[in-house]
């Protein structure tokens, strides 16, 4: 029994100093040394994070960032349809030369063409045969008028001459009102006709090519279409759910791909009533300048609205956030050494490394400056 119990005594010191020989360790000097313990001992289900020296995990103090709120869309440059212009010709006829074609600057008074017109020369006929019957008109008024004072006709035939002179004068004025309407010069008679641009800018539509007919204007389609590359509009396509932040008269930022140094200002001039049925979304029309012609049709660009009222909103340092699963995440301090993982809606990155945080921490409140300290031990 004496010798059982001595054993028993004997295994119990041996297991105990064995335990405290692992607990440290010894150095060359003879001093023992205690291990570094972890960082973060432990995380429970609340998001709270233990750890046993909480000195080393700096804090820094949540800012303040005030702003409206931003709405970024995608939208494409247009012409102005009030600044297209059409080239027509009155005169039906036959193409003999064409000196513009489509996507040419084109600038006011330019010959674009000449066309071969029978109706030219139907005109210019009328025209000669006008100034003929004035002429003789004229003649036989004067014939009148010396044939009254002798006394060999009455006043009605006077009358009557007066009346054919004032008819063939009046013809005179259409038909030189005819050539003019048709674009020719009274003052050259030709069949051939030159039509000039009314306007200067870009040729966007041709349809008419050399030795093509040209019809009246009951069927046939513009020769050419001018569009004034000095104002254009910008279309965007904005979701049902943004539509708040677009006001009528308001400015919108014009962020250009092909020039990202440059920032353009347009103006919203029409939110249209109809959604698209398929993707929800308005057309909303912005008026700008177009600054030496930089903005080519078809070009895609971003434009930034603003809205009315200040949004305010915490910022913090981007090593601050946690992305975890698809969200965001900040630590801050919590009593007795203790730090709670809160989970925050990120916003915009900010200038000096700064990120804005929508929603979860306010301005003012401690949080953890590096959170992927925390990141090794953390419980997922």
């Amino acid at each position: 029994m004496n010798r059982n119990v001595l054993r028993i005594g004997f295994l119990c010191l041996a297991s105990a100093l064995f335990l405290a020989g692992c607990g440290n360790k010894v150095s060359a000097s003879g001093k023992a040394t205690t291990l570094a313990p972890a960082a973060v001992e432990h995380e429970e289900n609340t998001g709270l994070v233990t750890v046993d020296r909480p000195d080393q995990f700096p804090f820094v103090t949540a800012g303040e960032h005030m702003e409206t709120p931003e709405l970024n869309v995608t939208g494409s440059v247009s012409p102005d349809v009030s600044r297209n212009i059409p080239v027509i010709s009155l005169a039906s006829g036959r193409v003999v030369e064409i000196h513009a074609r489509i996507g040419d600057a084109v600038t006011e008074g330019q010959l674009l063409m000449r066309i071969q017109s029978s109706d030219i020369s139907q005109a210019f006929s009328d025209y000669r045969q006008a100034l003929a019957d004035e002429e003789l008109a004229s003649k036989q008024l004067e014939r009148a008028e010396l044939l009254y004072e002798k006394g060999a006709i009455a006043q009605k035939d006077v009358e009557v001459a007066e009346d054919a002179e004032v008819k063939t004068k009046v013809t005179v004025e259409t038909t030189t009102e005819h050539l003019r309407l048709l674009g020719a010069d009274v003052s050259q008679p030709s069949a051939l006709i030159e039509i000039h641009a009314p306007v200067s800018g870009i040729i966007i539509e041709q349809n008419v090519t050399a030795a093509a007919g040209v019809k009246t204007l009951d069927n046939s389609p513009n020769l050419f279409t001018i569009a004034d590359t000095s104002q254009v509009w910008i279309i965007c396509d904005v979701y049902e759910d943004d539509l708040p932040t677009v006001h009528l008269g308001e400015y919108a930022d014009i962020h250009l791909n092909a020039y990202p140094d440059r920032v353009l200002k347009g103006k919203v001039s029409n939110v249209s009533p109809i959604l698209d049925p398929n993707i929800r979304t308005a057309k909303v029309r912005l008026e700008l300048e177009n600054p030496d012609n930089i903005l080519r049709f078809g070009m895609f660009v971003t434009a930034t609205f603003h809205g009315m009222e200040w949004h305010r909103s915490a910022t913090v340092p981007a090593a601050a956030v946690l992305h975890l699963h698809d969200r965001d995440w900040v630590y801050i301090p919590a009593d007795r050494g203790l730090f709670q993982r809160v989970e925050v809606v990120a916003g915009k990155m900010l200038p000096g490394g700064l990120q804005a945080i929508e929603s979860g921490i306010k301005p003012g409140q401690q949080v953890v400056s590096r959170s992927l300290i925390f990141l090794g031990t953390t419980e997922q």
